[in-house]
């Protein structure tokens, strides 16, 4: 059975006490209802409504009660036939019930705008194929989060006139917080300062569980292209924050933002459970509809301590010490001190539940399951420091080994025991190399799994028929970013074919013919429920920015107006665009991250679809003596593809450490090594090596690396 959809994103079970109304102004009003999708409206050839990338893969999904194969054409812009072919008759649809064929495309490699694909008398909304097809939506989806900041102005030269507002919950009249919070009643009895931060959905509340995970997703994205060699489509000045131009990649700017937030959400020394992190911080009661931040006049407050919140600050501090090293040591040692001292409370603290009851003003997130964040946090921990101790908590862990490490559900805020073996997966560490090549047999074997499900579906989605839960748009594009790292560690096509499809069906070619980002697509989600986005509500509000991922299908009908609206809805078509219908349509900073890294992945990706990094690595000792080494490395093309350029990364088991290198440029940066390829050996013909050398010193012993990544793919 999958997760309970109130363990999934529990935001609002008290507000369904509300029947069909809404809180405006703090008064019950019927809400003003968007029409739901109708059948006329809705073209039956379902299509990627933004477009398809020239190489990648090009199918759409025509509804239609026909048995036999049909003629599809493609058309350009000015109705020139430019392909045609026959779908493929799928029959029944279980989650959509629908009886769908499918229409691939893929062959056809011309770009332009226009284009519309005709199947049986009828047409589809036109979409693009362009090599730079989601740029756009990079930028986009990774502003969502400067959109959802606390604390500080909203500037409209960065966000835009309609979306500029004064700072949200800076102690100004009418707010009460978050400079000097007060716990609830019994938790505590002093105030902390929690200002910053992202405001968690549709309300403005922050809670650490939600915010590690998003964080970690968000460095995450920079971490894997940095080691694709990608980086500088995320670097500094390239998205739309107000730190630009300091020198730190922009997305780590972001994540900074979200960061300091949950340090500040740590117990301080020489206080109860110091250490821990309160599980969240929000208003006493809840707001009506619709409420700018800076005008919520509730009393704020600090939620008990949990578990799970201070393991999610252990995890995402480990990997900010990590990334953010090689620009800003001190942040840095911030977070790894921070890090250290969340494990150490969570230790002697490992069953601090937060309580589904608490509900009040704010979602509960509540989870009585924390072994898998102590795995994640662990995992972390280990990739970023080395520690032996971290190392028998990853090794120790029944997560380790578990073969549900990888939901077919989906990670999320409560099941993380999948973003520990990404990590494990990709970031060089000291693990045997045969623990390393079942980890990431496990990534893999998950992946080959959603590409299964995807095959078996009309709409090729990677989630089960009872996947459609609060919050599945977010699953979808969190098993999409398992199949792009399966990419990564295997070089096979079939992997990024798969998680460019499940982009396909976030942006329209679904079962209803809905694109749930907000500003992408002819019929885009444009109704989120949000408490300043309430244009639904209010006319003087913007709808939502651009890039904005709606919560999407949820069979369960968890509110008034999807239960009024959509009762008998099959499962995939449990939505509806509603500011009313919060458990089909709110937003959430959980949601956004996996596309904001999803977009990142297939816009930098636009302009080739090889893999860039099949291979082999050789690392030969040639001398040793008492305090120091030489060796060399090298490295083969074991790919189809010339490769232009090269970055091996590797780390040194005992904290060896290169002094000097030849036919190479070394650097070093803990025990991390990177070697990027000198002028005159950037190409290596297919089958063709490379070779260089390094000299280092060691103490106590000197064994070999065991784990290589070029240009972001792990070699043999």
């Amino acid at each position: 059975m999958p997760p309970t959809p109130s363990l999934r994103h529990p935001r609002r079970l008290a507000a369904t006490l509300l029947t069909s109304s809404l809180l405006v102004g703090g008064l019950l009003t019927a809400p003003t209802a968007a029409a739901a999708p109708s059948a006329a409206a809705t073209s039956a050839v379902r299509v990627n409504q933004v477009g398809y990338l020239p190489d990648g893969p090009k199918r759409a999904t025509v509804v239609t009660t026909a048995t036999q194969s049909l003629t599809w054409q493609l058309r350009d812009a000015s109705g020139t036939v430019v392909a045609s072919g026959a779908t493929v008759p799928r029959g029944a649809d279980t989650p959509s019930g629908q009886s769908v064929q499918v229409a691939d495309f893929s062959s056809y490699r011309g770009t332009g705008s226009g284009y519309v694909l005709a199947v049986d008398g009828s047409g589809s909304v036109p979409f693009d194929i362009r090599a730079n097809l989601y740029d756009a939506l990079r930028s986009d989806a990774m502003a969502f989060f400067y959109h959802q900041r606390s604390g500080i102005p909203i500037d409209a030269s960065l966000a835009g006139s309609a979306y500029a507002r004064p700072a949200g919950h800076l102690g100004v009249a009418p707010n009460k917080g978050d400079t000097s919070v007060p716990c609830q009643a019994t938790v505590c009895d002093y105030t902390q300062d929690v200002r910053g931060g992202w405001y968690d959905a549709g309300d403005h509340g922050k809670y650490v569980v939600n915010g590690g995970i998003s964080t970690w997703l968000m460095v995450n994205s920079f971490e894997r292209a940095k080691r694709a060699g990608k980086d500088a489509a995320l670097g500094d000045s390239t998205l739309r924050v107000p730190e630009r131009d300091n020198g730190v990649p922009d997305v780590l700017d972001e994540a900074r933002w979200e960061l300091d937030f949950l340090m500040r959400m740590q117990v301080p020394e020489n206080k109860p459970y110091a250490g821990m992190a309160f599980h969240k911080i929000h208003d006493a009661d809840w707001t009506g509809m619709p409420t700018r931040p800076e005008q919520d006049a509730q009393p704020r407050e600090l939620h008990r301590p949990s578990t799970a919140a201070t393991l999610n600050l252990a995890a995402a501090a480990a990997q900010c010490a990590r990334v953010f090293r090689p620009y800003d040591a001190a942040l840095a040692d911030r977070c790894l001190s921070a890090a250290r001292r969340a494990w150490t409370a969570a230790r002697a603290n490992p069953a601090l539940y937060a309580p589904d009851s608490d509900s009040t003003g704010g979602g509960a997130y509540g989870d009585t399951k924390v072994t898998d964040e102590f795995y994640w946090a662990a995992a972390e921990l280990y990739a970023t420091t080395g520690d032996s101790d971290y190392r028998d908590a990853v090794t120790d862990s029944s997560w380790h080994t578990s073969p549900t490490a990888f939901s077919d559900y989906g990670f999320g805020w409560a099941d993380t025991a999948a973003l520990g073996r990404l990590t494990l997966a990709t970031v060089p560490n000291g693990l045997p190399a045969s623990d390393r090549d079942r980890v990431r047999a496990s990534v893999t074997a998950a992946a080959d799994g959603y590409l299964s499900r995807m095959a078996d579906q009309g709409y090729a989605v990677p989630v089960p028929a009872d996947g459609y839960f609060w919050g599945s748009n977010g699953a979808v594009a969190g098993d999409a970013i398992v199949l792009a790292v399966a990419g990564e560690l295997t070089g096979n096509e079939r992997y990024r074919t798969g998680a460019l499809e499940t982009m396909d069906y976030l942006l329209g070619r679904n079962a209803i013919g809905q694109s749930y980002v907000s500003g992408y697509g002819e019929k885009s989600s444009r109704n989120q429920h949000h408490r300043f986005w309430a244009h639904q509500l209010d006319a003087s509000l913007p709808n939502p920015p651009a890039g904005s991922l709606a919560g999407g299908p949820n069979s369960a009908l968890q509110d008034p107006v999807a239960q009024e609206k959509l009762a008998g809805c099959a499962p995939a078509a449990c939505y509806i665009d509603d500011i009313g219908s919060y458990s089909t349509n709110e937003v959430a900073v959980n949601w956004n991250a996996p596309l904001a890294w999803l977009a990142a992945y297939a816009a930098e990706r636009s302009s080739t679809g090889e893999p860039t990094g099949a291979c082999a690595v050789t690392y030969k000792g040639d001398s040793v003596w008492s305090t120091g080494f030489t060796a060399t490395v090298t490295v083969k093309n074991t790919g189809s593809k010339s490769m232009d350029g090269w970055k091996l990364s590797w780390t040194y088991p005992a904290g060896q450490r290169v002094t000097n290198a030849w036919n190479a440029t070394v650097t070093q940066e803990g025990t991390a090594v990177v070697a990027r390829n000198a002028d005159w050996n950037r190409t290596i013909e297919p089958g063709a090596t490379a070779s260089f050398g390094v000299r280092g010193t060691y103490k106590g012993t000197n064994p070999s690396p065991r784990a290589f990544t070029l240009n972001g793919h792990a070699c043999t």
